[in-house]
This record gives C-alpha cells, structure tokens and sequence, in this order.
C-alpha cells in the first residue's frame, strides 16, 4: 500500500513540475533596434540602443533591458507606446523608468500589462520611444517584433 501511494506522490510531484517548467517555457525573449530614422518624423541622430524584451503570455509580465549610446544629450524619458503601426504615433501606455526619475543606462524594468495591451503588445502594435534634452518627442524608437508562435 505504501509502495501505491509513493508512486502517486511521485506522479503528482512530476505533473506539478511539469505545469510549473511549461510556465516557464512559454517566457519569449527577443530583440530590435533603436534608431532615430524609425521616429515620427525620423531625426538624424548618431545614437544607437537596442531592446532586449523578455515577456511570458501567461503572466503577461514584459522584463525590459535596454542599453544605449552616442546620444545628442541625456535621456529624459523612456516609454512604450501605442496601439501604433511603424510611422504612426500613439499615446504613453507603460513607463520604462519611473516617473519624474531620468533613466539610467541600461534602462530595466517589468511590469504586468493588462489583457488589452497584453493583446496590442503581441500584435506588434506597441513602440520603445526615448526622449532627450535635445530630441524632446523622440530621439530612438523601435517598434516590438515578438517572435512568432
């Protein structure tokens, strides 16, 4: 009898592992470009950066890294944006930095989007936007590009 109930633990303990590494699993991380040409309207600017984006559809978590150089002046602010298509605007949805507290560099954070950007955000319809001193509405911007599933 207790060799039965072992072997269920055992099954049990397995599943629950397997569920818990599934969830982990399902996280995608990706990356993409910053540049100044992908701005509306795009500016000359020699600086460069790129997103390192980590997001689990199940948690709906996004994990930011985003490194940065050859800026015209400090960094001002740092936003994902959106619903937008490349070469379209579109309103402040999450803030890469806390508020009235200049980003550093890398920029890094996470945070839990709700459904409706969870959706927007795997649509490809969100963007990264970086403002500076010099480039108030935008210096870098990158649209997202999750992998496909």
């Amino acid at each position: 009898m207790s060799t039965t109930i072992s072997r269920r633990v055992l099954v049990i303990a397995a599943s629950l592992i397997g569920v818990a590494w599934t969830g982990l699993a399902r996280a995608d991380s990706f990356k993409f470009p910053l540049t100044g040409e992908q701005c509306v309207p795009p500016v000359a600017t020699n600086g460069t950066g790129e997103v390192e984006l980590t997001y689990d559809p199940a948690t709906r978590v996004v994990a930011w890294n985003i490194p940065y150089s050859g800026l015209s002046s400090a960094v001002t602010l740092a936003h994902f944006h959106g619903p937008a298509i490349p070469g379209k605007s579109g309103p402040v949805v999450v803030w890469l930095a806390e508020r009235g507290t200049p980003p550093g560099n890398p920029i890094s954070g996470q945070a839990t989007l709700t459904p409706e950007q969870a959706q927007q955000f795997a649509a490809g319809e969100w963007y990264v936007n970086v403002h500076t001193q010099s480039y108030p509405a935008c210096e870098l911007r990158g649209q997202v590009v999750p992998p496909k599933s």
